[in-house]
């Protein structure tokens, strides 16, 4: 099936968003016996099921007229990222200086490939984790297999 590209739709997609507060953060598209399109959206405050409905509501009949598929049929689906989605993009690292992030590594750095700390600095090449008090150390991001928000299940 022939499809327009995500920076496409993506693109179109966040001229629908943006008055409504709302930021699309990722396109994917599925192709196969059920083809489907999901818009990974975000806002301040987070996102949940009356806001994915809204921009669901707002997106459909502008992305029909848009016509990602070329008139082939598919299913749209609109959805959060999840609260342990990984760390894709500058503003998502940048976001959370400050704040208790976990990292899981390729290769063990001090005997552990997994760390959770106050992240305290990003610059596209490194991250820096404060782990406690007393210890506080720079990652290559090449070494980084994931980053995302630390979850207290608490």
């Amino acid at each position: 099936m022939k499809v327009k590209s995500n920076q496409e739709i993506l693109d179109f997609c966040s001229t629908v968003a943006q008055p409504l507060g709302i930021t699309v953060v990722e396109i994917e598209f599925k192709q196969g016996k059920n083809p489907a399109l999901t818009i990974f959206i975000d806002k301040d405050g987070g996102v949940d099921l009356d806001t994915c409905e809204l921009f669901h509501r707002a997106i459909d009949l502008p992305l029909d007229e848009f016509d990602p598929t070329f008139g082939q049929p598919y299913t749209l689906n609109v959805s959060s990222l999840g609260i342990d989605r990984p760390f894709k993009s500058e503003k998502d690292f940048l976001s959370h200086i400050g704040q208790r992030v976990e990292v899981k590594l390729y290769a063990s750095i001090r005997g552990k490939k997994f760390y959770d700390g106050v992240l305290t600095a990003y610059d596209g090449q490194t991250l820096t984790l404060k782990v406690d008090d007393k210890t506080t150390f720079t990652i290559e991001m090449k070494n980084v297999v994931k980053v995302n928000e630390f979850i207290d299940f608490v």
